[in-house]
């Protein structure tokens, strides 16, 4: 269903690709364990549309292609990318040009990112450096106030 290539990138290299090594269906309870998150916060997923359970009564079943799209959403999180961005590129998939059109989303969206940590960086800098003069300041003023 997704690029091998793409999975690779947004996943990592530890991702498990064989069969015997991923069971086919999951419960909700199976992914909130793996993934340490709440089954709220895949009921909120699966709200949203991103991930698509089948039912058995009440009990929702998951499969590897809901866990693959739990595991890109998550890792998307973890990079910066907002959820839409993260859902953007995994809809992609499919397009005649879908994995190239995905790779150069993908870098853009990388290249976003960073730009905007690094602004944060700077920002956090002056931040550091006002304290340090701040905190430099009250010590000499306590050191002039003890004599």
């Amino acid at each position: 269903m997704y690029s091998y290539a793409l999975l690779l990138l947004i996943i990592g290299r530890s991702c498990r690709f064989g069969m015997n090594q991923v069971k086919k269906t999951y419960s909700i309870s199976d992914l909130a364990n793996e993934f340490s998150i709440t089954t709220r916060t895949i009921r909120f997923y699966e709200e949203k549309g991103y991930l698509s359970p089948k039912r058995e009564g009440t009990r929702r079943v998951y499969s590897s292609p809901d866990r693959t799209s739990l595991r890109l959403i998550l890792r998307g999180k973890r990079l910066g990318l907002t959820l839409d961005e993260t859902a953007e590129l995994i809809k992609m998939y499919g397009s005649p040009r879908g994995n190239r059109t995905q790779l150069e989303k993908f870098i853009l969206r990388i290249g976003e990112k960073r730009t905007e940590l690094e602004r944060k960086k700077r920002d956090l800098e002056v931040m550091m450096n006002d304290l340090q003069s701040v905190e430099d300041k009250c010590y000499v003023a306590l050191a002039q106030h003890g004599k």
